[in-house]
């Protein structure tokens, strides 16, 4: 199968590439490098530079590469600044996400894996978390990934476009070989601020509030490995022959703030100092996925399900490459 991963020099898009392409799939990566780099796309990808914005640059991938199947991971994914810069998150990431999607059902392709978020969750009634749960965005960025999921059910509907929407919850670690991870500019995520502290790129790490209502009153996250996530992508994929689907996708267990830092300090060997600030606003105490749906309807598991393993292989990505790909041999 011809598959064209946009965005796949990310982090998330990458480390899927790299699983598409030892499971033996041919792999286009578009992406125009803003946010990714060109090292962390796998040696047995084409790559292609380019932006979701250039309709011709688009329709000359598909019309080149006989494309079957898109993975859609292009987009800007910061909350917070979504929040500063509603256009550029409803503007921007609806509008190259249908110049995608215009592009992919003008040439036929009828399979479509969308890359959507627990951000469409923003004021759960249950825990954990559901696909029936009503969907309230928790801010631009999440309604943008909302839109995306409107039109691909009409895209169903009219055109029998094949997809699914896979919402994340926290995606954490690294490939277990350490040949990929997180390289964020600014890195905003937990973990890999945690680890910046052990690496003496930071002096401490913050906690956003201790009292909220949760065992120790930090709050509760749910981290899913990053290869789990591929392996979920994988296998939507290939049952889109079934029909359409949706699945939320975590660990279905949660981790404080404070088990995170104990774990990093326990896999690093690094004391970590660590301060607590002022919660920030909106930030929800608890945020669980219910993984059910996808365990029960396509088996899968996940690998990697204990923090310390996520903590290990996101150490040992960090370690081995402190300043991220520019700098790594």
């Amino acid at each position: 199968m011809n598959i064209l991963v946009t965005g796949g020099a990310g982090y998330i898009g990458s480390i899927v590439t790299a699983e598409l392409v030892e499971s033996g799939e041919q792999v286009v990566v578009f992406d125009n490098l803003s946010m990714g780099h060109r090292q962390a796309v796998h040696p047995g990808a084409t790559f292609v530079q380019g932006d979701l914005a250039d309709r011709a640059a688009l329709d000359g991938v598909f019309a080149t590469h006989h494309i079957d199947a898109v993975m859609h991971f292009a987009s800007y994914t910061l909350v917070g600044e979504s929040m500063e810069q509603p256009f550029k998150y409803i503007g921007d990431n609806v509008t190259n996400g249908l110049n995608l999607l215009r592009a992919a059902v003008q040439a036929g392709v009828r399979r479509f894996i969308l890359s959507s978020t627990a951000n469409l969750f923003d004021q759960p009634e249950r825990m954990p978390i559901d696909e029936e749960e009503r969907i309230i965005p928790g801010s631009p960025y999440g309604e943008s990934k909302f839109i995306l999921e409107r039109m691909l059910h009409w895209l169903d509907r009219i055109y029998g476009m094949r997809y699914a929407a896979l919402r994340y919850f926290n995606a954490a670690g690294a490939a277990p070989d350490g040949s990929r991870g997180e390289d964020h500019t600014p890195e905003l995520h937990l973990i890999p601020r945690v680890l910046k502290v052990a690496l003496g790129q930071l002096d401490e790490i913050v906690v956003f509030g201790d009292d909220y209502p949760t065992r120790d009153g930090t709050c509760v996250r749910d981290y899913i490995h990053v290869v789990d996530l591929a392996q979920a992508h994988i296998l939507a994929l290939h049952a889109l022959d079934q029909g359409s689907r949706t699945y939320n996708l975590g660990n279905g267990q949660g981790f404080t703030v404070k088990e995170v830092i104990e774990t990093a300090r326990e896999v690093t060997g690094h004391p970590i100092p660590a301060k607590v600030g002022p919660r920030r606003p909106g930030d929800p105490a608890t945020l669980i996925a219910s993984s059910e749906k996808i365990r029960r309807e396509l088996g899968w598991e996940p690998r990697y399900p204990e923090l310390r393993t996520i903590v290990e292989t996101a150490w040992n990505w960090h370690r081995t490459h402190p300043h991220g790909y520019e700098t790594s041999g």
